[in-house]
């Protein structure tokens, strides 16, 4: 069940959406597409799903190609951040909705929507109409109405966004375990990188209808190979610092330490939590002024400015700091990475593992 994008376009109105892509996703996979607002998620879902046709390009599932085949005659199933049931309908109806319109026999019918009532555990639920329901439940109907079809491709457009925090935290860790359990493909649209790096398996980052990056989810969030896949995956974006590299060493106001890239000038990358108030062995020492401070209960942002820089640093507590005030910040070297001029990855951070 392979589903392979080769040279996938989409242009609207005169303006690429969906810029040349090459994409293939194995079977029983979990992929996951990351990107903000407007960076062609959704675009590129629709164009997987056959409900809108690529400018130029091919689109193979299963090696066959299907580019031109009506989303009806494909085995996709799609869920969408409003989670839309009928609200009639009892959640066993609901589900077993796309069944009977497939002219499924009524026997296997209740086999599956049992079946799948149980593995997101709807079952106590099944004679309750939706209204009855918690919107953790009413997204999860939605999901097993999708799932029933036993579509071979999954497609999740950002299904948790509407739900408020307690339930978009269950049911995270929830859709692992039904991927695990469905064995189709799944392909999961999100703007959190914290989304992504727990949902696991693959991830594609996106900038204005661009893939910057596609592959396993820690390898792409540790060594993103540009600037751009950077700062997709880092959440606030990663800070970033003009730099000169000469004999050896990286130089960033008066502090140098030693790098092993060619000398010349290079852009620093590192990610708040690594910019901090705490000395630390190895740490550097940094002049900054407090910009504003936002407080998010166990922890807090501390954004920055250096010079015509602006930074954001995570720090552990609650920091009550005035504003307009000079900082001296710490930033472990071990946690930066270097990005050359045309912005490709030149030195991952070496400990990246804790990055």
């Amino acid at each position: 069940m392979t589903l392979e994008l080769r040279g996938v376009t989409k242009e609207v109105a005169g303006q690429t959406w969906i810029h040349p892509t090459d994409l293939s996703v194995a079977p029983g996979s979990m992929n996951v597409l990351l990107g903000p607002t407007l960076s062609g998620k959704t675009t590129l879902m629709r164009l997987m799903a056959g409900l809108d046709q690529p400018t130029a390009g091919q689109i193979l599932w299963q090696g066959r190609d299907v580019t031109g085949q009506r989303v009806q005659d494909r085995g996709v199933a799609m869920v969408y951040q409003q989670f839309i049931n009928y609200p009639s309908m009892t959640v066993y109806d609901n589900i077993a909705s796309p069944l009977r319109l497939q002219r499924v026999a009524r026997a296997e019918i209740d086999r599956r929507v049992r079946e799948t009532a149980a593995m997101m555990r709807l079952t106590p639920m099944l004679d309750r109409r939706p209204l009855e329901l918690s919107g953790g439940q009413q997204q999860r109907t939605a999901l097993a109405r999708a799932l029933v079809k036993g579509a071979g491709l999954v497609l999740l457009d950002e299904p948790l966004a509407n739900l408020d925090y307690k339930l978009r935290e269950e049911l995270r860790a929830e859709i692992p375990r039904i991927f695990e359990a469905s064995g189709a493909i799944f392909v999961y649209a999100t703007t959190e990188p914290e989304e992504a790096l727990l949902l696991g398996g693959n991830t594609a980052t996106l900038w204005q209808g661009r893939v910057t990056q596609f592959g396993p989810t820690p390898q792409v969030y540790r060594r993103p190979q540009d600037a751009t896949t950077a700062r997709v995956f880092s959440d606030p974006p990663m800070n970033f610092k003009t730099v000169e590299v000469s004999r050896g060493e990286a130089v960033l106001d008066d502090v140098r330490w030693p790098v092993d890239v060619p000398d010349g000038r290079y852009t620093a990358g590192f990610r708040a939590p690594h910019l901090t108030l705490d000395p630390a062995p190895g740490a550097v020492a940094l002049s900054a002024q407090l910009g504003a401070t936002e407080i998010t209960g166990a922890e807090t942002f501390l954004h920055l400015l250096h010079g015509q820089d602006r930074w954001v640093g995570l720090v552990p507590g609650v920091r009550r700091l005035s504003v307009g005030a000079p900082l001296t910040v710490w930033l472990d070297p071990a946690h930066v990475y270097l990005f050359d001029e045309g912005g490709r990855l030149a030195r991952a951070a070496p400990y990246s593992r804790a990055a």
